[in-house]
């Protein structure tokens, strides 16, 4: 007879091993046909059925392990109750000798759960009373939350909303006893990305937040002013539908206006800053200003032990004294958590006019559900001809396979038909252009092709997400944010066409390639002969980290400035905003701009014009400030312990003193998940003695430096004579930044209407300012701004 191994271990909460079977053999004594004792001491009292227990019956086991329910040829299922000699028990359904469907469990520390179960693990819905009396309510899976649920802590506070991996995670709303509510994204237990903060005395601030700290750009509307629109705020600000903005799930951090003018401060830390030096921790800021930060909001959220033991997020109370009834509203700026510019201005300002921000779109037909069902067909289409392409043996592409022919071409009716299911949007031809060309570029990124389908087609969805850009094109945002889809011009997928061939060379040839990394290529026909282009492309911000400002920079200074009246919290701005120089380690921008010359040659060849370098920017706070900053708030993480079921009690401090470091690079210590950067090698840094390096990121920890990828640098700001203190000392402003970069729009060729727009401009403008010049002009000016005015060499 075989013992029960360890049923539910009582300290680790490990869930219980396989209730082995009970078999008759070596039976010593057998006073009736019911009663069976064996030689290791168990006893079964029940039902038999050719010499198993079949039917009800009690087990006790040497142990003191009691079981009392039903048996089926010598196995624990049904309905049954198992005692332990801990004062544990489970009353609920048993199946083959495991926990399985649903049931009841008391551990012997007091915890209850009542729910589902498979094979012995919390799975499915389910409630747990913890010993400290928290209660969790909700779904399960693999013995942890997952799915949505509400956690109730002992101390008044609740948080309602998603989970994954028994941390929360995705849309939710945390409560506080003392009234404050917060309301937005999560990301593994930390306030993450868009959200709104509501305090207990009314006020609301709009903003994102990093890892549980405040960073970026928000509004505050203070207790008294008139309640704000929540939806319309927050389509506003960028973040609804999701809360994901352009290309990255992050708002934009305007950092020329984020230092208080001469005239609102008194500088008291101004020294002339060496710019030689590759990862200096330094920065300008005066001591009124950080003094400021404490007084008005600090942004500062951090961990509280309660009296079970256990820790539970704090709420940002305080934060919200001002002055009540006022008629204004604050834009606040923070820094990882710290706010380094609060500007006053009107409430009427802040209004949000969806109309004004509505942007004219040449495919304006598939607005609103019509948008819904497009965005529908695209990921039927793609589970279909990626799930029929992948099981085709891996080759090398042939002349052919660029042809016209090479293309999928599917009906997919509403009703459903033999090769394709029943769906709810309406009915599609879908068409996909040179399938293994794209399958065989996925397979050099080292994309998965389960991963690929299910980043864009799985049930998470995609996001719609506004495109700051001239053509009106609609953009796609994977839930996993890997995956940018845009919608084509015919011109442009005739572009992309022709230069296929020798886009696919380049990009074979060169691993560390800048220019957009294409994925796949599709059309939607609906009824009516109404035609929509898209293409798949890495999204090169996909990134932990906030992307704080973007540029989209092509060295042409004609319009190359964005307006200032139609600047939003988030913009992408252009080359006449640029106030900033990049400094990098000597290596690293000998590599950037031999790769950018061999993109630039490409593109060259192809006769393409007007693409640019969009370039993402991560600032760090300045060492200075890091001082205001406490332990963030540690969210509660459940672990599968019963006699801990509380919160964590461990935290570290996410930013410490020192900078951005570069270190030798480990492998094992950097995230190698598939996805649109894994591709590119680690790059050697002349600091490090041209070993290949990884950067060292306080509160994120250490990231895989690549071409375009995790670039840390030096962002240096000269200061005009109105901005000094003293006219005849040189000031910078200094920060660590890490740089993401690629280039984008190399789908215009310099065709006869770019020729005719450069005549036309010509005589207005000077000739070398205007965009549209041609490819080989256009190639050495974009290569000489990049070299002399973004990242110029250290003298």
């Amino acid at each position: 007879m075989t013992r029960l191994k360890n049923l539910l271990d009582e300290d680790s909460e490990t869930n219980a091993e396989q209730l082995g079977h009970v078999s008759c053999f070596n039976v010593e004594n057998v006073e009736r046909l019911n009663e069976m004792a064996f030689s290791n001491g168990d006893f079964y009292v029940g039902d038999i059925k050719e010499i198993l227990p079949h039917g009800k019956g009690k087990y006790t086991w040497s142990g003191g392990t009691v079981y009392e329910g039903d048996w089926e040829a010598g196995k624990m299922t049904g309905k049954g109750l198992l005692l332990w000699p801990s004062g544990a028990k489970y009353n609920g359904d048993i199946s083959g000798g495991y926990l399985h469907g649903s049931g009841a469990y008391t551990a012997s520390d007091g915890s209850i759960y009542e729910g589902q179960w498979r094979m012995n693990i919390r799975h499915g819905c389910g409630r747990k009373k913890y010993s400290n009396s928290d209660v969790y309510e909700g779904g399960w899976k693999e013995g942890v939350h997952e799915g949505n649920g509400r956690y109730f802590g002992n101390n008044g506070n609740k948080y309602t909303g998603n989970w994954k991996r028994g941390k929360m995670h995705g849309r939710g709303v945390m409560e506080w006893v003392n009234g404050d509510q917060y309301n937005g994204c999560w990301f593994n237990g930390f306030r993450h990305g868009s959200g709104i903060y509501q305090y207990g005395d009314g006020g609301y601030y709009f903003g994102t937040w990093t890892r549980g700290l405040k960073d970026g750009i928000g509004i505050f509307y203070p207790s008294g002013s008139k309640r704000p629109s929540l939806k319309k705020r927050c389509i506003s600000l960028g973040y609804d539908n999701g809360h994901k903005g352009v290309l990255s799930q992050c708002s934009s951090l305007n950092l020329e206006e984020c230092m208080v003018k001469k005239s609102s401060i008194k500088r008291s830390l101004s020294k002339k800053i060496s710019v030689s030096g590759v990862l200096r921790s330094s920065g300008r800021m005066s001591h009124k200003t950080a003094e400021n930060s404490r007084l008005s909001d600090p942004g500062r959220e951090f961990v509280r032990h309660n009296s079970s033991g256990t820790f539970f997020l704090d709420s940002d109370a305080g934060q919200s004294e001002v002055q009540e009834n006022t008629a204004v509203v604050y834009e606040r700026e923070y820094m990882q958590g710290v706010m380094i510019k609060e500007t006053q201005k009107a409430e009427k300002q802040t209004k949000c006019h969806a109309k004004e921000t509505k942007k004219s779109s040449c495919f304006g037909i598939f607005e609103g559900k019509n948008s819904y069902h497009l965005m529908l067909n695209l990921q039927l289409g793609m589970r279909y001809t990626v799930g029929k392409i992948t099981p085709v043996p891996m080759r090398e592409v042939r002349t052919t396979d660029f042809g016209d022919r090479a293309r999928i071409i599917m009906f997919f009716p509403r009703r459903g038909s033999q090769s394709t299911p029943l769906h709810k949007s309406i009915d599609f031809y879908w068409k996909d252009y040179r399938p293994m060309v794209f399958r065989n570029l996925r397979e050099m990124f080292k994309l998965d092709a389960a991963e690929y389908m299910m980043s864009i087609s799985g049930d998470d969805g995609l996001t719609e997400i506004s495109s700051t850009g001239k053509s009106g094109s609609i953009f796609y945002l994977s839930h996993d944010d890997k995956f940018v889809i845009k919608t084509l011009k015919k011109s442009e997928l005739k572009v992309l066409l022709k230069m296929l061939p020798e886009y696919y060379n380049h990009v074979k040839e060169h691993e560390n390639t800048l220019v957009t990394k294409f994925f796949g290529l599709y059309r939607i026909t609906l009824s009516g002969r109404k035609k929509v282009r898209f293409v798949v492309m890495g999204n090169m911000f996909c990134t932990e980290l906030r992307i704080h400002r973007r540029y989209d920079l092509k060295g042409s200074t004609q319009g190359r400035c964005t307006d200032k009246d139609k600047i939003q919290e988030n913009p992408t701005l252009k080359d006449l905003d640029l106030s900033y120089e990049f400094h990098m380690d000597k290596s690293l921008r000998k590599f950037l701009f031999h790769q950018i010359a061999m993109d630039c040659a490409f593109l060259k060849s192809q006769q393409i014009i007007d693409y640019s370098l969009l370039l993402g920017l991560h600032f760090r706070a300045p060492e200075q400030l890091n001082g205001l900053l406490e332990l963030p708030n540690m969210m509660p993480i459940l672990e599968s312990s019963p006699a801990d079921q509380g919160l964590t009690t461990e935290g570290e401090a996410l930013f410490p003193s020192k900078g951005l470091l570069l270190v030798a690079h480990e492998p094992s210590s950097v995230n190698t998940e598939p996805g649109p950067h894994i591709r590119g090698s680690a790059l050697r840094a002349f600091t490090l003695g041209d070993k290949e390096v990884d950067v060292l990121v306080p509160g994120t920890g250490r990231l895989r430096v690549q071409l375009g990828v995790n670039m840390p640098a030096q962002a240096n700001h000269k200061l005009s004579r109105d901005e000094s203190d003293s006219p005849d000392v040189e000031l910078f402003e200094v920060y660590d930044v890490v740089l993401y970069m690629g280039i984008i729009d190399i789908l215009q060729e310099y065709n006869a209407k770019k020729k005719v727009e450069h005549a036309c401009k010509s005589v207005k403008f000077d000739p070398l300012s205007i965009s549209a010049v041609e490819p080989e002009l256009y190639a050495k000016r974009f290569t000489d701004f990049l070299q002399q005015k973004v990242f110029p060499e250290q003298s």
